[in-house]
């Protein structure tokens, strides 16, 4: 499986096949599905990385294939390409008003359709790597940057936390708590783009933590302006009330109404001269600790 999963779903044989036979040929490991429901049960059992799906199936329609696909948090990702005879521009709307990734009508270049395919998968891969609230490189692109540096000298390394952010999704919502999230990325951007270097590095590395990757010399202006700007403006995601007290009420496990600290941030800085580091588990490790150490000043 050098190109990835695909899953075929078409009630024509022939078509099917030819499909089959053409992608397989191309690299993937390709299942062909003859209906809506064999559609669904191949999906639970070994997930497809796309689908390239008919809209008329014998048992239910592409529509209500793919939103079955987009309703559950386990497939909800999977790329859909629809393959239909319908030409019409509502049909188009109603399918891509669902979720699906593309649209193409038969008779079709079966080259197109591989583009397509290819497309859609690399896009796949790339949103994989993206927090999905920021949209800042995690997971293995952040990987990737930490084991570049193993490979240079010079480096600094900002590793930020925002403590008091649990208490404000209790009292606030997750909604609120994303825009807090997304508000911290524009603020490391920000500080970024006017201090530091066109190959700096920002990573969301998960929840409310990120990373920021400059040269050493730059660390120090960079995390002062991020420190400055999160006081200076973080106030506005909270109620007046709660600004004026400088403290957040919620509830405990008890039901007991308790104070909690208004949201901040926590940052760990470390340069190459803090090294040397044998693994990036090691570079991680070192950042967080200092980081602790710096909350407790």
């Amino acid at each position: 499986m050098a190109n990835g999963r695909i899953l075929v779903v078409e009630d024509d044989v022939d078509i099917s096949n030819m499909l089959q036979i053409y992608f397989k040929s191309q690299g993937y490991d390709v299942a062909v599905a003859p209906s809506g429901e064999d559609a669904l049960d191949v999906c639970r059992q070994e997930l497809p990385h796309i689908v390239v799906l008919d809209i008329m199936l014998p048992d239910m329609d592409g529509y209500e294939v793919c939103r079955r696909l987009r309703s559950n948090l386990r497939t909800s990702h999977i790329p859909i390409i629809f393959l239909t005879q319908k030409d019409e521009r509502a049909d188009k709307i109603q399918g891509l008003e669902l979720g699906a990734d593309d649209y193409i009508t038969k008779p079709f270049d079966v080259e197109e359709l591989k583009l397509r395919v290819k497309n859609a998968l690399s896009r796949s891969k790339y949103e994989s790597l993206t927090n999905p609230v920021t949209g800042l490189p995690s997971g293995e692109l952040i990987e990737d940057q930490m084991r570049r540096l193993m490979r240079r000298d010079g480096w600094g390394l900002i590793y930020i936390g925002i403590p008091g952010l649990p208490a404000f999704r209790d009292a606030y919502g997750f909604v609120a708590g994303d825009d807090v999230i997304r508000f911290t990325g524009m603020i490391l951007g920000r500080a970024v783009d006017s201090l530091g270097t066109p190959e700096d590095f920002i990573g969301h590395i998960g929840s409310d933590e990120f990373v920021v990757i400059t040269d050493a010399a730059r660390l120090p202006v960079i995390a002062e302006s991020i420190q400055a700007s999160f006081r200076a403006d973080v106030g506005t995601h909270y109620d007046w009330r709660t600004r004026e007290r400088g403290y957040l009420l919620v509830r405990n496990d008890a039901g007991e109404e308790v104070q909690a600290e208004l949201m901040r941030l926590s940052l760990g800085l470390l340069t190459s001269d803090d090294g040397p580091f044998a693994d990036i588990r090691e570079i991680t490790e070192a950042a967080a600790s200092a980081r602790r150490d710096r909350g407790t000043r």
